[in-house]
């Protein structure tokens, strides 16, 4: 019997890149969030069990926003669209900063009636 994911997940209609913080090369963009891990979709496999050292880039008036964290790989698998893989992120520690953009993310994508007046 197939297990459901009980995390909820936001997913992003507009792609954030996230970077390796060590040599701020881009791995791929992120496919959807949550407090707890993140889907990035990359057009290499990510070693799953490995620890990775990432970077997102938030773009503001004043220049890009530097969130800094680490991750370890969960899992990896060939996306629908062929050359892309698909892989799940466990974040160790999460700094208050990726909080913030996720709750951030959260608000901005969210549906929400409007008060009645």
């Amino acid at each position: 019997m197939h297990a459901q994911r009980h995390i909820e997940r936001h997913q992003l209609p507009s792609y954030l890149k996230v970077f390796n913080r060590v040599t701020d090369k881009p791995m791929g963009y992120i496919g959807n969030v949550s407090l707890d891990g993140l889907m990035l979709i990359s057009q290499l496999p990510m070693l799953v069990g490995a620890r990775f050292e990432l970077r997102l880039k938030i773009p503001g008036v004043e220049g890009p926003r530097f969130v800094d964290f680490s991750a370890t790989c969960q899992w990896c698998r060939e996306d629908v669209t062929p050359g892309y893989f698909d892989s799940g992120f466990a974040l160790v520690a999460p700094p208050a900063e990726y909080v913030e953009m996720v709750d951030a993310l959260r608000r901005y994508f969210s549906f929400r009636l409007a008060a009645s007046a």
